[in-house]
């Protein structure tokens, strides 16, 4: 399929291709026992990616990335995500990591680039993100949040429970969100600040067990608490009690880049399963000449090509500093079930080798899944979009219809006879 994406974003996608090709498929492979990327050998791959020119796609020139627009990284986001290692080895940043650097490049100081975001940028700091707390706190409701943060004199100081927090035990810094005004609704108490986890007061007293964390490349998830944890004012992000439209847009963005990722993801497992097919016979003929598998294969090109003309769409717009609220919940729940539905067929398609590990299918299958509830679930973007539809609910569409008392004084005439 051709694609409207210009000639930068074009050849920095080819390049990334042939990255993952040559280099990260065969060290995918070999980090197969491996949980976590060690910090030396991400440094050394950040080396190679520098030498495919495919270092940091969504990192600004000034910091030694390529400095693509979020459009122009679509293919290329696409193109790593074919291997679970790709975004991290190329500094794409990975996540967590982009949704600090977007945070910050939104509303970071002067001093405060200089001291995080320069960094990250430039793959020497990691980053976290700590919205999420257990029961009964904020999770999909962010609403009921409950980790809090006074000023005192120079200084803020936070209290609170945290868990999902990606990357937590691996980064630097945690982004923390958390109630500054315990009196306003929380769309109006919510602010952000960035936390060194090597502070007093901060615990990580976990990374959380889950489907995937044996995946390489996979970011681990902690569960932190804050006890009377000092940081000098100057750690606010952006300004006080506005965290919560922050917050918002640095998730829509999270959602759209983590999609077009796992969309290469899928992309590769629905290559390995016609590879696959094309090899395997079967009652006298390949897998490939079956018509039920061969229809499956059609849906799921015909699902991922959609996916991918969302993305654009929706990063388009993004790019160029619009809000598309309902684009991106749409993109979500969209593109998060196509990717999970694709995998799923490979998998089926590559019958006990795609549930072995000599083939990263298995990996693939429960790496994608979690798309579905992180950075918000299925049902709660389908209520955005449901929100937003029926607040254009036109009453003159049925103005023909009879009421209670209220015959239709003009009726269609019957045809009848």
């Amino acid at each position: 399929m051709e694609y409207d994406d210009g000639e930068r974003a074009t050849a920095a996608a080819e390049r990334a291709r042939a990255f993952v090709s040559e280099v990260l498929v065969d060290v995918e492979r070999d980090l197969r026992s491996e949980t976590r990327l060690p910090r030396d050998r991400l440094a050394d791959l950040h080396d190679r990616a520098r030498e495919y020119d495919v270092f940091g796609p969504g990192v600004p020139e000034e910091y030694g990335g390529l400095g693509l627009t979020f459009r122009e990284q679509v293919p290329v986001l696409e193109a790593l995500g074919r291997t679970r290692i790709g975004p991290a080895a190329a500094h794409a940043p990975p996540w967590p990591d982009e949704a600090g650097l977007y945070a910050l490049e939104l509303a970071a100081t002067d001093d405060q680039r200089e001291r995080w975001l320069r960094p990250l940028a430039e793959g020497r700091l990691r980053s976290s993100l700590a919205m999420t707390e257990p029961i009964q706190g904020g999770g999909s409701d962010p609403t009921m949040v409950r980790t809090r943060a006074r000023k005192e004199g120079d200084e803020w100081v936070l209290d609170g429970h945290k868990w999902w927090v990606t990357g937590g035990s691996d980064s630097d810094v945690v982004l923390t969100f958390a109630r500054t005004d315990p009196d306003a609704g929380v769309h109006d108490a919510v602010s952000c600040l960035v936390v060194p986890v090597d502070a007093p007061g901060v615990e990580v007293h976990r990374d959380i067990a889950h489907m995937s964390d044996h995946v390489a490349g996979e970011p681990v998830h902690s569960e932190m608490t804050f006890d009377e944890v000092r940081v000098p004012e100057g750690n606010l992000l952006g300004e006080p009690n506005e965290g919560f439209a922050f917050f918002q847009r640095v998730l829509a963005h999270s959602r759209v880049w983590l999609g077009i990722e796992k969309t290469g993801t899928a992309q590769r497992a629905l290559d390995v399963a016609k590879a696959y097919a094309t090899e395997r016979e079967a009652f006298g003929e390949p897998l490939s000449a079956k018509q039920a598998l061969r229809f499956e294969v059609a849906e799921a090109e015909t699902d991922l090509h959609a996916v991918r003309l969302m993305a654009r769409d929706v990063a388009r717009k993004i790019t160029e500093g619009a809000d598309p609220r309902t684009e991106v919940a749409m993109f979500k729940y969209r593109a998060s079930n196509a990717v999970c539905d694709v995998v799923d067929r490979a998998v089926q398609a590559c019958g006990a080798n795609g549930i072995g590990e000599d083939l990263p299918l298995s990996d693939f299958y429960t790496n994608v899944r979690g798309y579905r509830i992180y950075d918000g679930a299925d049902a709660v973007h389908k209520t955005v979009v449901a929100r937003a539809a029926f607040d254009d609910a036109d009453p003159e569409e049925l103005e023909p219809l009879s009421r209670f008392g209220e015959p239709n004084t003009h009726p269609r005439e019957s045809t009848d006879g």
